[in-house]
Order: C-alpha cells, then structure tokens, then sequence
C-alpha cells in the first residue's frame, strides 16, 4: 500500500523539520533505534546515540553507513548519562533504550526493572536539568495494558498491568513517566517554570529488516532458513498486530515534532500501532515465509513461559489527533521486511537507506 501525494507531502514536511535539530537518541544500537538515527539523519538532523554495544551478532547498526556522534554508555550511569545530554544539548530526546525481551526479563528479572525503570528515572532526570531540551518521547510497549485477552483494543485509559517483568516494568515506567511529568514537568507551568514537554509511546510486534533478537519470530524464521534447523514455535495460532519498524517510527517523530511545536495537548500517552483488526496469525506469517523459502521447517515445542494468545491497541487517539496512520497494513509489513531480509542474504546489500527514502519520499539534504 502506498501513500497518496497529499500523505506523503505530509510525511515530508514532518521529517524535514527535524533539518538542523539537535537529536538525542537512547538505544540507537538496537533495532529500532538504528533505523531511527538513520532516518534522522538522512533528514539533515544532528544525531547524537547513546546507548550498550549492539546486543546482537549480526546487527542492524554496524551494517549501516552512519555520520553520527555516537557515545557507548548505560541510560543506569546517571552521571555519565546527564553529562552526554548536557553537552550535546539536544532540542529532543528519542529514549528507546531498554531491556526488551520477554524471556529474558524472566531469566533475570531484576535487571529489567532496573534498566526500564531506573534507566527511565535517569533519562527523566537528565533531561530535567537541561534546558535546550524541548521535547521528549519515551518508548515503551503495547504489553503495559492488563490484558484481558479480550478482542478489542486498549485505549491509553485503560488499566495498566503486565504478567510477565518485562510487561509489568513497562508499566512501572509509564507510571513513573506520568508521576514525573506532574511532579516536575507539568504542562500547567509550560512556558513559565519549564519548556519541555514529554510523551510516551506505546507499539508493539515491530517488525522490520536487521532484527536478530532471539525468540522473536520474524528473526527466528530468518535463522532457520539459512541454518537449515527447525523453527521452533509455541503458539501456532496466536495473533498479533505486526507493524513495520518504518510506520512505528513514523509515529513517533509525527510525536516529537508536535512537541517540538510547544502543543501541549500532545503530552502525555499515545498508541502508535496498526490500523485497528489489522492482524495476522504465527502460522500466516509462517505461511507466506514458505511462499520464498520452501525448505523452512516448523516443529511445536511447549510454552516455557506464559504469552498472551491475543492482544491489540486501540490507536484512534493518534488517528484523530496526532495526523498519523500508518502506511502498511500487516501483509505490506511481512512483505517488506522479508524483501530486507532477501536483499541482505542473497544479494548481499543492506537496503534500509532505500526502504526509508521511498517510505518518507524524497528527504531533501541540508
């Protein structure tokens, strides 16, 4: 699915005012994080990451050809944090940094809730003593939700909970995140006691190319194909709301530019995800991996923790408000990331340069 001239100029325009800004980037190692300095850059923007070496071999980030100031850190070291964005004085702070995996949040539990609520506080608290920062969007997850298994989506209003640590120090984070706006940052006092203005953005099931995180499906599909070993898959059925990393991201720059912009009406919680009912099951996607790599296997193995079999955002908030839908539906973002994917292990070539200028149109350079 394209988008009409009229959508794309607007994708343009947005992009374009991030020209000349002073980018702070958390996490720009990891998956997401990597497309979003490129995009950034590519805009014409001053990108600054932060952030643990690339947590996976291979990885997203050192396939790209980037020109960016990039300092290797934790988001726990306060001091060191604080330090970085206080001499790179950023106009926004993009803080995607965190432990985020499900599995891994149950093997050691205590450093994800130190790392995503902790390292939060710590970007919270950096940014609070810096006054070129104007705008920032926290990153969280579509997971914060009590889930109910229920088949409608979650508003930004409903209950927060979480069953798993890494779901529930999601949520611990978006209650800190609130806490601290009221507490420190309040919308009340812009433009008199303080200029920064704070949003959190909740997505999930990001797919895209470069991700090799473990258990995760796509990048497990991935890694069969080209070990020749089985797929191993808990829930054949389960169904998810599968988002292209280019359409998240999206999302989240339309957010920090409205910051950005002063508009006071866009602080607070957003759920940036696929157009509503818009889903695939485990076994579709299974289904149309086979339709380019027949010699995929699959074998069932039992569920070592537990997983919700359902679970979708309700986004009309960010519909009607934030001028963003998104530009994939679930098939276009299967599609577009096993053409990454094809392009990098048959072709040898990293495409994301690519896929982001024919997403956002033609990004003019400064």
């Amino acid at each position: 699915m394209g988008v009409g001239k009229s959508r794309l100029e607007n994708l343009v325009v947005m992009l374009s005012s991030y020209r000349n800004r002073r980018v702070f980037v958390t996490g720009h190692t990891g998956f997401k994080g990597s497309w979003l300095v490129k995009a950034l850059e590519m805009a014409g923007a001053a990108v600054k990451g932060y952030s643990l070496d690339p947590p996976t071999q291979p990885n997203h980030y050192d396939k790209l050809t980037l020109h960016i100031d990039s300092e290797t850190g934790d988001i726990r070291d306060r001091d060191k944090l604080k330090a970085s964005i206080e001499v790179f004085r950023p106009d926004i702070v993009f803080h995607l940094a965190a432990q985020s995996l499900v599995g891994k949040s149950y093997a050691n539990a205590f450093e994800t809730y130190d790392t995503n609520v902790m390292g939060t506080l710590s970007v919270l608290d950096a940014i609070r003593s810096c006054e070129s920062v104007k705008a920032v969007v926290l990153v969280t997850t579509d997971k914060v939700y009590k889930n109910l298994e229920r088949t409608t989506g979650y508003n930004e209003n409903d209950e927060l909970g979480g069953f798993d640590p890494y779901a529930s120090s999601k949520s611990c984070s978006e209650i800190l995140i609130s806490s601290f706006r009221e507490s420190f940052l309040n919308i009340r006092d812009f433009n008199q006691k303080h200029n920064t203005l704070i949003a959190s953005a909740r997505g999930g099931n990001v797919i895209g190319g470069g991700d090799w995180s473990e258990k995760r499906l796509i990048p497990d599909i991935i890694r069969s194909v080209y070990s020749s070993e089985s797929l191993k898959i808990r829930k054949p059925d389960s169904i998810r709301p599968w988002q292209h990393v280019l359409d998240c991201l999206s999302g989240y720059l339309h957010l920090g530019q409205k910051l950005l912009d002063g508009q006071t009406a866009f602080s607070g919680a957003w759920n940036i995800g696929p157009e509503n009912n818009d889903s695939l099951t485990v076994s579709e996607i299974i289904e149309m991996a086979r339709e380019i790599w027949d010699n995929l296997q699959v074998s069932i193995e039992k569920e070592k923790f537990h997983e919700s079999n359902v679970l979708f955002l309700d986004c009309n908030k960010a519909f009607s408000q934030l001028d963003w839908r998104p530009d994939f539906n679930a098939r276009d973002a299967v599609k577009k990331t096993f053409e990454w994917y094809k392009a990098f292990y048959m072709e040898q070539h990293v495409i994301t340069e690519k896929q982001i200028s024919a997403y956002f149109g033609k990004i003019e350079q400064p």
